[in-house]
């Protein structure tokens, strides 16, 4: 992924208005993210635990989704499974909810995926994040298959959400 500035950031969100996009929290660190191993950017927002948002470079351009999520249970030991890049956690996948882009999200419609609750589904793909024993199922397909099916998982969850 090419690195986004915050201004690119910003303008890039489908499903919230001008105003929203403006006050949302872009992380503060841009500079130091590993933009090379990135198939999207995905943050949580430090200043309110039930928002996160992602934006994927799609189609030549970027794009955000501003996403509400619910932290998970207490305790939790049931291994859930990423829906992105099929990473399990124990306790470390949340349910990730957009609002549909344009009408359809102004009249309250959204859609949702389980997706890992720190976004950072390009480091797991890539080893470069270690989410316990047995987090990575072995697979006989190579990384860049791995990446092709993360991104056309993610590419598939914004379309529902811009459809």
């Amino acid at each position: 992924m090419e690195p986004l500035t915050e201004q690119e950031i910003r303008a890039a969100f489908v499903n919230c208005s001008k105003g929203e996009a403006t006050r949302l929290s872009v992380p503060r660190d841009l500079a130091d993210r590993p933009w090379d191993d990135l198939d999207f950017l995905g943050w949580r927002d430090p200043q309110a635990s039930d928002r996160a948002y992602l934006v994927a470079e799609l189609e030549g351009r970027p794009t955000g989704l501003a996403l509400r999520t619910s932290a998970p249970a207490f305790g939790q030991t049931r291994r859930s499974m990423c829906s992105m890049c099929l990473t399990a956690h124990t306790g470390g996948v949340a349910l990730m909810v957009a609002a549909r882009a344009g009408k359809a999200g102004k009249q309250g419609n959204s859609v949702g995926a389980y997706m890992c609750g720190d976004l950072c589904c390009s480091l797991y793909v890539r080893g470069r994040k270690d989410a316990g024993a047995g987090a990575r199922l072995h697979e006989t397909i190579t990384l860049e298959e791995k990446i092709r099916r993360t991104v056309g998982n993610l590419a598939a969850f914004v379309a529902r959400v811009t459809a």
